[in-house]
């Protein structure tokens, strides 16, 4: 199954990687901050209607690829 959406005369893919960092990229995410971030960041896409295709959360920034 691919992941293209379509309409009649169009098809699409569309994908965003957001990149979240804190001010002068302290390491702050960690143990259980990480953890509530990543449940945070579930409710919102859930919310909203996003898919989590891809998230990673470093000490100093958080990876996260959405496909809407």
């Amino acid at each position: 199954m691919s992941d293209t959406k379509s309409l009649s005369h169009t098809k699409w893919n569309c994908k965003y990687h957001i990149v979240f960092a804190p001010k002068y990229r302290r390491q702050v995410f960690y143990g259980e901050k990480k953890r509530a971030i990543g449940e945070i960041l579930r409710k919102l896409c859930e919310w909203k209607g996003l898919k989590i295709v891809e998230a990673e959360c470093c000490p100093d920034h958080i990876h996260i690829l959405l496909e809407i």
